[in-house]
């Protein structure tokens, strides 16, 4: 396979002029629906720009490799476009794009397209090609610039490939640097990055060897032997890759990105011998090295919480839709007026079939706080933050804290074993097997036991019983304004940040047992997409053809509870997209409250509607917003030309 076989002439722009990046985004794509290689057009495109969200694909010097692995793509393929005077990509190195090639990968075992990806994202690196492949007259001439550029290619890796089979020779006055470069699709950056740091290695007079571990799996993996006579260790990753060979050699981490662009400073830095000792616990003795300055504070503490709720979020949705299930069971079964007070306080547990529900469901939603805060502990302190991270949010489930003295003890527990790492990092190496089984856990569990039962408990305790107790009284004026706020809320960023703080907050407020605010949270989300359906049929000419196409599919995504349909719609028109949106999900959250609605399951849209209370008028409510959102829209957005 070569790269001509992925890039079809259809594909192939050489007078792209477009005004932003979302722009020549959205050009790429049609550029390549035209290939045929693309099953669902709006899906591959939604990916796209999910990738994009993670860090631009504007690897800087020119170039732009957006790119996209998914079910919707039925063969891989590429599509090319040449702007001649630039266009701001959000490149990591500032300057505008002027040749991009958008990838489309299937969600496939077979991985033979990506060599050939990766091939020409190293071939990229060469300015005097990109440069040819700028000023082509034509698209013949285009596509013969790739094809002479990837036969020397192929010559000169099927040499380095024979070079690298033999072990590294390094003599005793030589400078000898190892590499290993990641990146999550594996396609563009991985070898890009390897292809930056051998080049400039070889420039500075070092050895050098890179590991490169794509979609294709680990090659030109390092032995132990050449890990060993190296003078240090680039990892320029941004997955995971095994770490724990390292021990005891100095270590630089960084993102893939800066291997690209920053592997001089990266390359001399090791020769210096500028990198902290590497310990296989899979933390550093020293602080955290890396270039192009620290991780702010902010995003550190988000990713930390992030991990703890995505990995709570199953237990959540899972034993939340169960225990409704129970409620409903006893909700058909049982006339809750005829019974006792004393036995009201049973409901989902009265009739047998409830019970087993309700018992199911409540052991999985039971581990809702001690997963939220071990994950938490985990993500701050590997490992050994697991334990004790499970032992605090257990305490904090058990006790008066609850939603956030997890949250805390997560927090607590991850920065303890962190301090517990660094004070028995002194002890002698022979006692290393010990301490993530005896010493860190036994601490660490003791020490936030007790910060938990003393310093904790006590005031966030007395706190969240304020605050339920000030969500069981919310009623009128009150209820409705957190109603708008949470509903809101669930369509500034569609699935982001913003959306995921509404959600958990829902959550958290079923165990709780306030059901009206999960109710609010769900019909803010399920409004966008409900709105973008309507809109490209009331309002045709406002979308192109590909959006009036793909416009009906997002009435799934909202009745199924899956903001996210709204994506691509949004990105493409984020000014006039997003406050539509947003005031018509508050209009809908805040009726949900104004009607009294509640809902005791975490998530299902429309398929949970047996288990809403008052589900009639939660319904209007949510025509309500759709139709407010959607009339925004028709305002809001301008005319489209095709």
């Amino acid at each position: 396979m070569t790269i001509r076989d992925l890039l079809a002439a259809e594909s192939i722009n050489l007078n792209g002029t477009p005004a932003g990046k979302t722009e020549a985004l959205n050009q790429c794509i049609d550029l390549m629906a035209k290939s045929g290689k693309i099953a669902d057009v709006e899906t591959y495109r939604k990916g796209v720009f999910a990738r994009e969200e993670e860090g631009t694909t504007g690897i800087g010097m020119g170039i732009a490799i957006p790119h996209c692995k998914s079910d919707a793509v039925t063969k891989a393929g590429l599509a090319a476009m040449v702007v001649k005077d630039g266009v701001d990509f959000e490149s990591l190195d500032g300057t505008p794009a002027k040749i991009i090639f958008l990838i489309a990968a299937p969600n496939t075992e077979d991985n033979v397209h990506l060599q050939v990806l990766s091939k020409l994202s190293v071939m990229l690196m060469d300015e005097q090609f990109t440069n040819s492949l700028i000023n082509a007259g034509s698209v013949d001439e285009f596509l013969n610039i790739i094809d002479s550029a990837e036969k020397a290619k192929d010559e000169k890796e099927a040499a380095k490939e024979a070079k690298a089979k033999e072990p590294v020779e390094v003599k005793k006055d030589d400078v000898f640097i190892v590499a290993v470069t990641a990146c999550p699709t594996g396609i563009a950056h991985t070898y890009m990055a390897a292809e930056a740091i051998e080049k400039k290695a070889k420039e500075l007079g070092y050895q050098v060897k890179v590991e490169t571990r794509g979609s294709g799996g680990a090659k030109n993996v390092l032995t132990d032997d050449e890990i060993a006579k190296a003078a240090g260790v680039i990892v320029a990753c941004d997955t995971n890759v095994p770490t724990d060979r390292f021990d005891g050699k100095k270590v630089i981490e960084c993102q893939v990105s800066d291997g690209i662009n920053k592997a001089e400073e990266l390359v001399k830095r090791i020769a210096a011998g500028d990198a902290p000792v590497f310990k296989a616990s899979g933390k550093k003795e020293a602080s955290h090295s890396s270039v192009g300055g620290k991780e702010s504070i902010g995003h550190q503490i988000y990713k930390h919480l992030m991990n703890g709720v995505s990995h709570m979020l199953p237990f959540v949705v899972g034993g939340g839709i169960l225990i409704a299930i129970a409620f409903l069971i006893d909700g058909f079964s049982v006339d809750l007026n005829s019974l006792p007070a004393d036995q009201r306080a049973n409901f989902g547990t009265i009739t047998q079939a409830a019970a087993l529900f309700k018992g199911i469901g409540g052991t999985a939603f039971g581990f809702m706080l001690p997963i939220l805060a071990g994950f938490i502990a985990m993500s701050i302190a590997d490992r050994p933050g697991l334990a004790v991270g499970f032992v605090g949010g257990s305490i904090a489930a058990n006790g008066t804290s609850g939603f956030l003295g997890a949250l805390v003890a997560g927090f607590v527990a991850g920065y303890i074993v962190l301090l517990l790492k660094k004070i028995f990092s002194k002890l002698p190496e022979s006692l290393d097997g010990m301490k993530p089984v005896l010493l860190y856990p036994l601490l660490g569990i003791f020490i936030v036991g007790v910060i938990m039962q003393f310093v904790v408990e006590p005031p966030i305790g007395a706190l969240n019983t304020a605050i339920n107790n000030g969500l069981n009284g919310l009623n009128g004026a009150s209820a409705v304004v957190l109603g708008v706020l949470l509903g809101g809320m669930m369509a500034v960023d569609m699935g982001g940040p913003v959306n995921k703080a509404a959600y958990v907050f829902g959550t958290a407020s079923i165990a709780a047992g306030n059901y009206n605010i999960m109710a609010a949270v769900m019909i803010g989300g399920m409004v966008p997409p409900l709105a973008i359906a309507l809109a490209t049929i009331f309002f045709k000419n406002k979308f192109t053809a590909e959006e009036r196409k793909a416009g009906p599919t997002n009435f799934i995504m909202g009745l199924s509870f899956i903001t996210e349909g709204a994506i691509p719609f949004a990105a493409s028109d984020p000014l006039h997209v997003l406050p539509a949106c947003v005031v018509g999900s508050a209009v809908a959250g805040g009726l949900s409250m104004a009607f009294g609605c509640t809902l005791m399951a975490p998530h299902g849209g429309i398929f949970v509607v047996p288990t809403i209370g008052n589900p009639l008028m939660y319904l209007v409510a949510l025509v309500i917003g759709a139709f407010i959102a959607c009339g925004l829209l028709g305002l809001l957005k301008k005319k489209v030309s095709e």
